[in-house]
């Protein structure tokens, strides 16, 4: 019996679960993909048209948007162990992410990703 890719990602080890509390939501709607594709936040705040890396045509990959949205959570969750700790993270505090696509062989792409926190407020940390 055949599966779909849906019925894969539900049973495999694609799935990832996790005990707690959704307390939001981000809902997108792609078409198209990465090379040429569209994306739209069902709010309207990202409207974005992908193309892939090395091409020249106009528009973002979803590396790009990883690394993006990855290195700004990193950001927020700097603020709340700041808080935690009693001191303050400047407001214009900086991460840097690197998100690479790997290719292992026929088929066999993954992503390997690394955060690098910027230097130049690392001694503006002050105690409250």
């Amino acid at each position: 019996m055949e599966q779909t890719q849906n019925e894969i990602v539900h049973k495999g080890k694609y799935n990832s679960t996790t005990s707690g509390k959704v307390i939001y939501t981000a809902k997108t709607h792609t078409v198209g993909g990465r090379a040429g594709g569209h994306a739209r936040s069902d709010d309207g705040e990202i409207e974005v048209d992908f193309a892939s890396p090395g091409t020249g045509k106009k528009g973002t990959n979803p590396e790009q948007m990883f690394a993006a949205g990855w290195s700004a959570c990193f950001i927020g969750a700097m603020g709340v162990a700041a808080i935690r700790e009693k001191v303050a993270l400047p407001k214009d505090s900086a991460v840097d992410a690197d998100v690479d696509l790997m290719n292992g062989g026929p088929g066999d792409f993954s992503l390997q990703a690394r955060l690098h926190r910027s230097e130049e407020h690392t001694s503006e940390l002050q105690s409250h």
